[in-house]
């Protein structure tokens, strides 16, 4: 591929024109999805940015209420994440059989759960947003200072749903440009409007800022759903309650949501053990390497999320091969990457982390964590495409019970049994991170090549 072809590619990308990537060349369907995919990841970890940057100067109080309800919201995030990846599979896969009508149908489908989950959501949040802060451990100044701010947040749910939904929607339908766009919109006008918003309302303002970004990225959305020219556009009479698709979505969509938790979970329980057994340097340096784990893993789950589109649009229509193929030079390109950052993580970790802080225990748990979860890298970066391409399918309930037992039944059990027990302290926890993550990359491949996956009717 020349130069001049990749640079005609990635325009291709970001234009938003509609692709048919159930024929033509898979590498190529690949760098089109994935380059709008990892920007809108890109985009959706600015958004967070700026609302911790701004609201930390308005001191230690309003950075706890943001943090523990940002901890709460994860919940309202897991729900975003499933409805998302249970209508992006049912969409992909209409697309697929060459049925724009029945793909907009299950996709407005979604959109009636998404609001009947947020109305709930939204009630018990801004009802209870004091006492929501005081389970989470919040001081009586905090609650007193932040329980606007929750409130706000929660009654912003529908939005953060739908913003995860559309999109969801959007990549299903093979237009992945126009999910990174939609995030493009929302967090520019959270920038803009934060800083001023904090200046005259305070940490109200911050909130408002956020919903206010999240609702304008929506409403794009919607107009392009509605009144735009791509394959999926919806009319009121797609809008008709549909009882089996609405239970074939939450079928596929709650064991997602639980992935999620799992996932998340397991992270903060290693994150416990980590301040417990190693001390405030120890949880320190362990958050910095965290933070660049995370920077790093975003091109990884572009690649993966192309690869549940092209799993899901590909089993549509009846290619089954070009289904398989899609997620195996998904996967090679994927570790290929990984391998890299593996390199740069195990020899240059020391650099990387004086970026962050030049306290010297610090600088020494944060080089130990990201050698070692370096070392296992190119693991992480296969084992998120084979599970993306098990969802993509429909099937999220294999990858549900892979992350359990990968995670909650091996992970924190062995990191507990090594920081305690054999008292290697952080150290212990820190290693049970790639063993875990190498074990779901194995099983996730053994279940891929398994081939139950072709078998899934949605």
């Amino acid at each position: 591929m020349t130069i001049k072809n990749i640079i005609s590619a990635i325009r291709l990308s970001l234009n938003g024109e509609e692709q048919d990537y159930t024929i033509g060349s898979i590498r190529k369907a690949v760098f089109l999805l994935a380059i709008p995919m990892i920007l809108e990841l890109s985009l959706e970890s600015v958004f967070a940015l700026v609302d911790i940057f701004f609201v930390s100067k308005l001191g230690e109080n309003a950075i706890a209420s943001v943090g523990l309800t940002e901890s709460v919201i994860t919940i309202v995030y897991s729900i975003a994440i499933g409805l998302s990846t249970g209508a992006a599979a049912i969409v992909a896969r209409r697309i697929g059989e060459k049925n724009p009508d029945s793909a907009a149908h299950a996709g407005a489908q979604s959109i009636i759960i998404a609001f009947i989950i947020s109305a709930v959501l939204t009630i018990v949040g801004m009802i209870y947003a004091g006492d929501i802060l005081g389970l989470m451990g919040a001081s009586p100044a905090v609650v007193a200072d932040g329980a606007i701010f929750t409130r706000i947040m929660f009654g912003g749910s529908l939005v953060i749903i739908l913003i995860f939904l559309i999109n969801g929607i959007f990549r299903g339908a093979g237009n992945a440009a126009m999910a990174m766009k939609s995030l493009w919109i929302a967090s520019f006008v959270n920038i803009i409007l934060c800083p001023i918003l904090i200046h005259f309302f305070g940490l109200k303002g911050a909130a408002i800022a956020t919903v206010t970004g999240r609702t304008s990225g929506v409403l794009y959305q919607c107009y392009h759903l509605v009144k735009g020219n791509g394959i999926v556009k919806f009319t009121a009479r797609h809008f008709n309650f549909d009882a089996p698709i609405i239970k074939t979505i939450i079928n596929i969509a709650w064991p997602a949501t639980l992935q999620f938790i799992i996932a998340s979970g397991s992270w903060i329980v290693v994150a416990r053990l980590v301040a417990e057994t190693g001390g405030t340097a120890a949880s320190a340096g362990y958050q910095v390497a965290i933070r660049n784990v995370v920077f790093f893993i975003l091109p990884a789950w572009g690649l993966s999320n192309a690869a549940a589109t092209l799993v899901g649009q590909n089993l549509g229509a009846k290619e089954i091969g070009r289904a398989e193929q899609s997620v195996l030079i998904t996967a090679k390109y994927n570790a290929i990457f990984m391998g890299l950052v593996m390199v740069l993580f195990i020899f240059f970790s020391n650099p990387i982390i004086r970026i962050f802080t030049q306290d010297a225990a610090v600088i020494k748990y944060g080089v130990q964590a990201l050698q070692i979860f370096g070392s296992a890298y190119i693991f992480y970066g296969i084992g998120m495409v084979m599970t993306q391409a098990l969802n993509g399918a429909g099937d999220t309930k294999t990858p549900t019970w892979i992350n359990f037992i990968c995670f909650w039944v091996i992970q924190i059990p062995l990191a507990w049994y090594l920081s305690k027990h054999l008292d290697m302290k952080a150290t212990g926890a820190f290693i049970s991170i790639p063993i875990a993550e190498t074990l779901l990359a194995l099983t996730a491949w053994y279940y891929f090549k398994k081939g139950r996956w072709k078998e899934v009717k949605i």
